[in-house]
């Protein structure tokens, strides 16, 4: 038997849909070290048969190891796609609840939304972004939130004292 004609390609990208699947899958095999159709229904609010058909989906793009009335598992490339899928939304959700301010259970929302749409090349700079703010001063992260903050509140600008005083001396 030829196992190639068996196993397909992982694809550059699934559905959302399978996405949240196997972000559920990872979630749980980080707690409970497997995962049941049971939980991860429960997790995800969906029927066990619409688990069972994502199971099946996700085991032919050999990314689950799941026998019928089994536990699931993520194979190598499904625990290498779902931590990737899982650094998008913690790096989303910091961005959305640490930068814009956002209550946590929308921004855990916004997040998944996010997550998969935005290319790797975005949530790179933006990873590098956080580092960059948080590395460059001890200032810097704080005084710029803080500026913010009250720029969302009241819709002004906070200058700094020099700022205005040299905008009134070149007039």
């Amino acid at each position: 038997i030829d196992k190639s004609k068996h196993m397909m390609d992982i694809p550059d990208k699934l559905t959302p849909a399978m996405e949240d699947y196997l972000e559920t899958i990872y979630s749980l095999c980080k707690e409970n070290k497997v995962a049941r159709v049971g939980e991860i229904a429960t997790k995800m609010d969906v029927k066990k048969s619409s688990v069972n058909a994502a199971l099946k989906f996700l085991s032919n793009k050999n990314l689950v190891l799941h026998e019928k009335y089994g536990f699931v598992v993520l194979t190598k490339e499904g625990v290498i796609m779902a931590s990737e899928i899982q650094d998008k939304h913690d790096i989303l959700f910091r961005f959305l609840t640490e930068f814009l301010f956002i209550e946590k259970n929308l921004a855990n929302k916004e997040a998944c939304n996010i997550e998969h749409s935005v290319s790797k090349q975005t949530m790179q700079k933006l990873a590098k972004f956080f580092k960059f703010i948080e590395e460059s001063s001890d200032q810097l992260k704080p005084k710029l939130l803080n500026t913010f903050d009250i720029y969302l509140k009241t819709g002004k600008i906070i200058k700094k004292k020099n700022e205005n005083q040299e905008k009134k001396k070149s007039k």
